[in-house]
């Protein structure tokens, strides 16, 4: 049996009894909720609506109805929206049935509230309000965990025990933020297993990595209440943004998509260059084609979340062309960064500070960091482990004192010398436990990104990374065995 060992929901429990003031009936004897969303709210809303109602019939058999609030309600609801677009929490929060104070300002929060005769003709209402739209998916999805739908349920055939009826014992709860603002996983040396899988199995008709493959990973990520994805990038894969749908999907399930060292301006060197680009891949003798390259990227994305990686290696993975020694890279570097930051100024945000930005020094980067490239300041640092778990470099005083932060790529899959391990999650929970909390007492608190390869063989690390960036105090060194124990076949 595979279960979640995510943090315990006391905000809400299942109850053996429907009767009782905290008490909600999802599926009782003779009848079963409904649940509402505004038709003005997020996608991810409505999409996190049918996930739930798909959940409960997955426990107890029984589909519950999704309806908008332009529709009547029943006398037992549920109620998901986003503070600020959903009306009929607007109606609650005016008559005071709900106070909503400390949710505002605050990033991926939730509040999970039993409201008695909320609205004329419903007699309970169970209610679950998000700071913004992914503080609702999180907080509703919360439940399924709750009534045993476990993340895993179809990347790990996690099995799912059945009930004939569904009662929750609900205590007013109001989630804290996560820990790590930016946490999410990145798809890597995928030719091997999910690549395969997906072209032969689950899109055929596309023959690739494609808009439904994602729908599965971007749902793993909203059930483990992560937000942030490098989407597969070996030239085998169809390149994530050459398939629109895919941008469609990330936005249904409220993603942001990054990419990883060597994809700079969401463009997928190793697998775009050689379609999109003209000549070598080389800012000190082909600039103009590569700037172009970025360009034409940027211009097509700039309406979607996205994080951008900043910075240049050589295509799939290798180190830059064109310049040879530390002081020709630091000088190509530094007019890279300047240039790509007039991008996302010119097409995303006339305040560039305010786009989500991330420079990652892996392999020869870090030395030209150290040889003195100066990186804007509210531009994350993404420090990387050895690709083997322990962590390069642990960010200074003055690193910490940054705006924009400090992040961590971490591996735990790896494909190169010495040594691959691709085929068995070997990367041992207490190191990662160990260096993850090295890193977060150090300062890197702002981005988490896993190389999870083809996700299967690490599941279990998974989840402890996530957990771990959603609520740094979830695990500690007395109670990891018992994460582990929670999260079993």
């Amino acid at each position: 049996m595979l279960l979640s060992s995510s943090a315990a929901l006391a905000q809400v429990s299942l109850s053996q009894n429907s009767s009782g003031s905290n008490v909600f009936s999802l599926v009782g004897k003779k009848d079963k909720a409904c649940v509402y969303y505004d038709a003005k709210d997020f996608e991810v809303v409505k999409t996190t609506a049918g996930l739930f109602a798909n959940d409960v019939k997955e426990v107890s058999g029984q589909l519950l109805g999704v309806a908008t609030t332009k529709e009547a309600p029943q006398k037992n609801c549920i109620i998901i929206g986003t503070l600020g677009h959903n009306e009929w929490i607007d109606q609650m929060i005016a008559k005071k049935k709900l106070d909503v104070e400390p949710l505002k300002n605050r990033w991926e929060s939730y509040l999970v509230q039993l409201v008695r005769n909320p609205l004329p003709g419903v007699d309970k209402a169970l209610v679950i309000v998000g700071s913004d739209r992914r503080g609702a998916a999180y907080g509703l999805l919360s439940v399924s965990r709750t009534i045993g739908v476990s993340p895993w349920y179809w990347w790990a055939d996690a099995p799912i025990i059945k009930k004939d009826q569904l009662h929750l014992r609900v205590d007013k709860y109001i989630s804290k933020e996560p820990t790590v603002k930016y946490r999410g996983i990145f798809i890597n040396d995928e030719d091997w297993g999910l690549y395969r899988w997906s072209r032969d199995n689950f899109e055929k008709e596309l023959g690739n990595f494609g808009p439904r493959t994602y729908a599965k990973v971007c749902e793993l990520l909203l059930r483990l209440q992560a937000n942030y994805l490098c989407p597969a990038m070996h030239d085998a894969s169809m390149a994530f943004h050459r398939i629109p749908e895919n941008r469609v999907v990330a936005d249904r399930f409220a993603i942001l998509m990054g990419a990883s060292h060597c994809e700079p301006m969401a463009c997928n060197a190793a697998g775009e260059w050689k379609i999109r680009g003209k000549g070598a891949y080389d800012y000190v003798n082909n600039s103009p084609a590569v700037y172009q390259f970025w360009e034409n990227r940027v211009k097509e994305v700039a309406g979607q979340e996205i994080l951008y990686t900043l910075g240049m290696r050589g295509v799939h993975d290798g180190a830059m062309n064109g310049a040879k020694t530390i002081e020709e890279q630091k000088a190509v570097l530094t007019k890279v960064l300047r240039d790509q930051r007039d991008l996302l100024t010119k097409y995303v945000n006339k305040d560039v500070t305010q786009v989500p930005q991330v420079f990652i020094p892996y392999k020869e980067v870090l030395d030209v960091y150290h040889a003195g490239l100066q990186v804007p300041d509210e531009v994350t640092l993404m420090w990387c482990d050895d690709n083997y778990g322990y962590i390069r470099h642990f960010p200074t005083a003055e690193e910490r004192a940054r705006k924009g932060g400090n992040g961590v790529y971490y591996h735990v899959s790896y494909w190169g010398r010495p040594h691959d391990y691709l085929w068995l999650g070997t990367a041992h929970p207490s190191l990662v436990y160990q260096q993850m909390s090295l890193a977060y007492e150090r300062g890197i608190q702002k981005m988490w990104i896993l190389n999870v390869g083809d996700i299967k063989p690490a599941e279990y690390q998974v989840e402890l990374f996530l957990d771990m960036a959603w609520d740094i105090n979830s695990v500690s060194p007395s109670t990891l065995v018992q994460h582990h124990g929670t999260w079993k076949r």
